[in-house]
């Protein structure tokens, strides 16, 4: 075990005030200064460094249900990114000590490092009450203003969630190329709107080269890759600001190539066949959301990170110019679309969404099932163009 930084009992007051005026108080940890963002409350008990690092959570204040954090420290492998995305990170009992045979730092130092401020000792259980009562909401943390009305103030001058465009502040500037492991047997073009690391390791345990392309990519730039499929990823903001990375994607599914997206790719997917999407009153953020596949009525366990969801159509069907469109996965907890079929007019699957992460960062290993379809649908559409020469 490692014992806690010295300063650890020393740690300054710290001011948590929402849009509604509910305040709370508690010690700061992490960085000095003040952040403002949409919070929303997380039920992972587990894996808080890949939620930190999720690109997803930009513009957000985390509050960690579980009411124990920290103890298993800060390493350097399990970052999904390439930096810490919230804005801030609510926490009811911050470990004093971390123990972890990986860890290198404790929990508070990585985010100091980062200068993302953190609040410990808050009732996480009625904070969380409030956000599922009321929806998510606007929120200030502050280690420097004691008065609960001057940071409200502040607060309401934040941008609101709804209409955010945040997919530039996330995507890589240049393209990245992840090689297969083992045999190379396919070329993936993935379009980074906020992309996980673990994302295109497990395309490549099967074989796919993957190339990460930022989220302004054009349709000729991924034609000139001549990809087997093309995947979209999750990311942050309002999928009804997207319009460019849907643009995109029609031009793909013109073409013909497979897709597989998921989270905000799902989101995506959706408006590019004519869905329409709507914000959730306070998401799905936790490892242990209950999901049916509606082919199979099998249940999964899964990982989720979302604000917005795709609307369903009267009877789960949507004709699109690109095939027939179907719901495919819903959630059992509130019956959200969780995940898309595209089907063309020989029912052959020609490309699917999920809402969910099935790259088990950090876990459930559920869905994992989902990238061996990926490339099952990429070796349909090869031998069936094999077949017509």
């Amino acid at each position: 075990m490692h014992p806690a930084p010295a300063a650890g009992a020393a740690r300054k007051p710290a001011l948590l005030v929402t849009e509604d005026g509910t305040t709370f108080h508690g010690r700061s940890f992490g960085a000095d200064g003040e952040t403002f963002g949409e919070a929303v409350f997380a039920t992972a008990m587990t894996g808080y460094q890949e939620t930190l690092t999720d690109p997803s959570y930009r513009g957000q204040v985390v509050v960690a249900t579980a009411p124990h954090i920290g103890n298993t420290g800060w390493n350097d492998e399990d970052d999904e990114s390439r930096q810490v995305w919230v804005s801030g990170f609510v926490v009811r009992d911050l470990s004093r000590m971390r123990s972890n045979w990986r860890s290198n730092r404790d929990l508070g130092e990585a985010l100091a490092d980062q200068g993302v401020v953190g609040i410990s000792d808050v009732d996480t259980r009625a904070l969380t009450r409030h956000l599922r009562e009321h929806g998510s909401m606007r929120v200030g943390v502050s280690t420097v203003e004691t008065d609960p009305e001057a940071l409200r103030a502040r607060v309401l001058e934040q941008p609101q969630m709804v209409g955010a465009n945040l997919v530039a502040d996330v995507t890589l500037a240049e393209p990245e190329v992840v090689p297969a492991q083992g045999t190379k047997a396919y070329t993936v073009a993935a379009i980074d709107l906020g992309i996980k690391s673990r994302t295109p390791y497990r395309m490549a345990e099967r074989g796919c080269e993957v190339h990460v392309l930022p989220a302004d990519t054009s349709i000729e730039q991924i034609r000139a890759l001549a990809p087997d499929g093309v995947f979209f990823s999750n990311g942050p903001g309002d999928p009804a600001a997207a319009d460019g990375p849907v643009a995109l994607l029609q031009q793909v599914l013109a073409d013909g190539t497979p897709f597989f997206g998921i989270c905000f790719g799902n989101q995506l997917f959706g408006r590019a066949l004519g869905f329409g999407t709507f914000k959730l009153k306070y998401g799905h953020r936790g490892i242990n959301q209950p999901v049916m596949d509606l082919g199979t009525r099998k249940v999964e366990i899964t990982a989720h990170n979302h604000g917005f969801a795709v609307a369903a159509p009267e009877g789960g069907t949507l004709d699109t110019p690109y095939g027939t469109a179907r719901v495919s996965h819903v959630c059992l907890n509130d019956d959200v679309v969780e995940g898309i079929e595209l089907h063309n007019a020989d029912d052959a699957l020609i490309g699917f969404s999920v809402q969910y992460h099935p790259e088990a960062a950090a876990g459930p290993h559920d869905a994992s099932y989902l990238f061996d379809r990926f490339t099952q649908m990429m070796d349909a559409r090869r031998t069936g163009q094999e077949g017509g020469r």
